[in-house]
């Protein structure tokens, strides 16, 4: 919305950004509070916010919220000890949506899961995407599952960008060689693919950057932006 958010801001704007902006966390088990039933946990956001609700109109947002995510609104008088990590994600994301944001920072949120139960969590999430509008910064190490949710990717190495394109731009078109190390880890489903392939190591001594020659952030085709020195810049354009 082109307002500044960091620093100092009124305290209005912060309110509006706590509003406007939640999270879900990587651990099911340790973000929620384990004294506390799922009535309150789920709610907590309205507290915080000061919306002024009577009894009956918070239970009724909450057994909405629970709805949303495939939770029965009975659920709420239990407490966290009492579900499965895949049942403990969805509540965190049922409180995540209570406030109606239109920013949701999702950190790692199926790393701490089974296996069994990623795509359940992935499915909801994407679900919940499209009927809300919402727009997800989703953190993940793994490049297949942002594959899966993301409309663009931005691979990063020690806290800086590397490259930054459309999802199914990168995956055609990896430029950076930390992208295509990442990429080369990605299991493939057939397995004679999976025990040739060849894994890359990315070797950040390879670039030769230096005080006359430091690395550019720059666009190397439409939406494709990719950090390199201007020879590595000039060598990802002609792979295009």
């Amino acid at each position: 919305e082109g307002k500044k958010i960091s620093g100092k801001i009124p305290n209005e704007l912060d309110r509006e950004v706590i509003r406007k902006m939640q999270m879900i966390f990587q651990d099911p088990m340790a973000s929620l509070n384990e004294r506390a039933k799922v009535d309150y946990i789920v709610s907590e956001g309205l507290y915080a916010q000061g919306v002024k609700l009577s009894k009956e109109e918070r239970e009724e947002k909450v057994a909405r919220a629970l709805e949303a995510v495939g939770l029965l609104p009975e659920f709420a008088n239990r407490f966290p000890h009492e579900f499965s990590g895949g049942q403990r994600q969805r509540i965190g994301i049922a409180r995540a949506l209570i406030l109606n944001p239109a920013f949701i920072i999702a950190d790692e949120p199926i790393s701490a899961l089974d296996v069994s139960i990623r795509a359940q969590v992935l499915n909801l999430m994407s679900e919940l995407q499209k009927k809300h509008g919402l727009t997800y910064l989703f953190i993940a190490h793994d490049l297949s599952v942002m594959r899966f949710i993301c409309d663009r990717i931005a691979v990063i190495y020690k806290g800086e960008l590397q490259e930054l394109a459309a999802a199914d731009q990168l995956f055609a078109h990896p430029l950076h060689p930390y992208t295509r190390a990442l990429l080369s880890a990605v299991p493939l489903p057939d397995p004679v693919s999976e025990r040739n392939k060849k894994l890359l190591v990315y070797d950040p001594a390879q670039h030769d950057y230096s005080e006359s020659n430091p690395p550019l952030w720059e666009e190397v085709e439409p939406g494709h932006f990719v950090r390199g020195s201007r020879r590595e810049l000039d060598a990802y354009r002609a792979k295009l």
